[in-house]
């Protein structure tokens, strides 16, 4: 297995060993807590997160699955995120978590199986496994963010904060093609200050439109989880400006995002 693979499997396994330590303690009540996401409680958010761990599994060890399931979706393209969800909700508590573990060490084979150089469709772009892991990474820590939100728990960022930002990075152009606008050709310049103060970045040096700030606040923007009023992001240019607003690292249709707090 590739090393960049190894490490973000790590990153991953953590990841959702912290959201586990989140809800394992909870009462059946308490997983009937809604979330920030509207309609959602904690048991939607990690059955959506066992659900797209499941589809991810199927694009990786059986394509004619991972088709169906994709053309299933393009039948109820606005509502079979929500539907997988409510479906998997519904489960008791414990069966539901004990089915988002299996799920989660099942993944982490399973993408540990994919040959080098293949690609996995999904409902956005083709990924390589790395990409796989890191998007699987970002989802965790973003609908982390909203049952660590429903408990009232201020999370510690971590250095996993650098996954999620290369990826909201990453995607910038699928943000704009989601919101049927043309992207910028130019690159931007991102500078982000890490947890421990390290600056990361990505981008040519000279380039005319940036985006600065913390990292865990451009992963927040980028999930979607607080409102860019909210947020100590600095955006130098129009083209930069326009990103923050609509910036989205998750595959699918824009999304409705937060109202300020």
């Amino acid at each position: 297995m590739p090393a960049q693979l190894d490490a973000l499997l790590d990153d991953l396994r953590a990841e959702g060993d912290d959201l586990d330590a989140l809800v394992a303690p909870l009462d059946e009540g308490g997983w009937r807590q809604d979330t920030p996401a509207a309609g959602w409680t904690i048991a939607h958010q990690i059955a959506h997160l066992a659900w797209t761990d499941g589809v991810a599994i199927l694009a990786a060890t059986d394509p004619d699955r991972f088709r169906a399931v994709v053309a299933d979706a393009l039948g109820d393209p606005g509502g079979f995120v929500d539907r997988a969800a409510e479906t998997g909700a519904a489960q008791p508590p414990a069966e539901l978590l004990a089915r988002w573990r299996r799920g989660r060490a099942e993944l982490a084979r399973a993408l540990t199986a994919v040959p080098a150089g293949r690609k996995l469709a999904w409902f956005g772009p083709p990924m390589s496994a790395t990409s796989m892991a890191t998007a699987r990474l970002m989802e965790t820590w973003a609908h982390g963010q909203d049952v660590a939100d429903a408990v009232g728990v201020a999370r510690v960022p971590t250095a996993r904060l650098r996954h999620v930002a290369h990826l909201g990075v990453r995607t910038r152009d699928f943000a704009y093609a989601a919101n049927a606008l043309a992207a910028p050709t130019e690159e931007f310049r991102v500078e982000l200050t890490g947890p421990d103060g390290e600056l990361w970045t990505w981008g040519p040096e000279d380039a005319a439109q940036r985006v600065t700030g913390p990292a865990l606040d451009f992963a927040l923007r980028v999930t979607q989880r607080r409102h860019r009023d909210d947020l100590a992001l600095v955006a130098s240019g129009p083209d930069a400006d326009q990103w923050l607003t609509l910036a989205q690292a998750f595959a699918g249709p824009p999304g409705k995002g937060r109202d300020p707090r």
